[in-house]
């Protein structure tokens, strides 16, 4: 059976859930079955892993803007549970966004003290995307250590929260803001603006994972590429940044019609395989991948790419197969 390695998948620290009220009120809404799969870097966690035939799992934390000193100590627990299970787990770093100098400094940090392979970062701080030079210190270090940065949807900030309200349950409004619709939407629009903003230009070399097959993009992604030539002139188009710089996980999807479509956009080179756990079961990403195979979308040596040589390459790494 062939390694697989997943790369948008989930824990949570008692220090950010403990950090604020606000903060316990957050993860006081998650089921008690996953919020105990999300604070276990363990036997459970490895046990699931097993599960669904999975080698390897970059772990990131969960929702929480926090500040340094709270990123720089579930960093360390992370590492310390990297170093229980070398084989199985590896990390992305938790950053201080609000505070972009120490989050580039704290990335170096776990790149070069822990051996995490980037870092996962929150699609907005409050509403506030990184398309604002305040925040391209991040962007330089993550170029200079060539590592990626994956950007993973947030909820909602309030004034958001008001643009999907309407005639239905303020709950109804809550899921559009989030997993209905809003995160996705959201972080495909924070891509267009880090492209409009010229980060891309800025930084060459940046590599960016966003997941949930491309949150929209890829449906929309010749409309965008042909509006955003009116956005001032650019060292290189949105398609050639889409395919040079962006990397795609299926994350969280476990549908072979989105799945076409980015195919259709983006270089199977730049397609990775990942579940969402524990959000998503590892159990359900392995049927999916069946479901690939037996479909014939994704074949032969493409396959072993999506599964995990593109990651591989990607956070140089190695997967074991169990």
């Amino acid at each position: 059976m062939r390694p697989l390695i997943t790369l948008e998948e989930h824990f949570a620290s008692q220090t950010v859930i403990t950090s604020s009220d606000e903060a316990k009120a957050h993860y006081a809404h998650f089921p008690p079955h996953i919020l105990d799969k999300l604070t276990d870097l363990d036997q459970t966690r490895v046990a699931d892993l097993d599960k669904g035939h999975v080698s390897l799992q970059i772990v990131s934390h969960g929702p929480g803007n926090v500040g340094a000193g709270i990123c720089a100590d579930v960093n360390n627990d992370l590492a310390a549970a990297v170093q229980r299970n070398p084989t199985r787990l590896a990390g992305f770093a938790m950053l201080p966004m609000r505070e972009p100098d120490a989050a580039a400094a704290e990335l170096e940090r776990c790149v070069k003290t822990h051996g995490f392979v980037g870092a996962l970062i929150e699609n907005h701080l409050d509403g506030v995307f990184y398309d604002a030079e305040a925040f391209w210190p991040v962007f330089a270090r993550a170029q200079d250590l060539d590592v990626p940065l994956y950007i993973h949807p947030t909820f909602a900030s309030d004034s958001m929260v008001e643009h999907y309200k309407g005639n239905y349950a303020d709950s109804v409004a809550l899921a559009l803001s989030a997993f209905g619709w809003g995160w996705h939407a959201e972080t495909g629009h924070h891509i267009l603006r880090l492209f409009a903003a010229g980060v891309f230009d800025r930084f060459p070399k940046l590599k960016i994972i966003i997941g949930h097959m491309g949150e929209l993009l890829p449906f929309q992604l010749d409309r965008c590429i042909g509006i955003s030539e009116r956005w001032g002139a650019k060292q290189r188009g949105l398609r050639e940044v889409w395919r040079e710089n962006i990397w795609v996980t299926t994350s969280g999807m476990f549908s072979l019609t989105p799945l076409k479509c980015l195919l259709q956009t983006m270089p199977i080179g730049h397609v990775l395989y990942s579940v969402d756990y524990p959000f998503s079961p590892n159990e359900k990403g392995f049927d999916f991948l069946n479901e690939i195979e037996e479909s014939g979308l994704i074949a032969g040596d493409d396959l072993d790419l999506f599964a995990y040589k593109n990651a591989e390459k990607l956070l140089r790494v190695t997967a074991t197969p169990n």
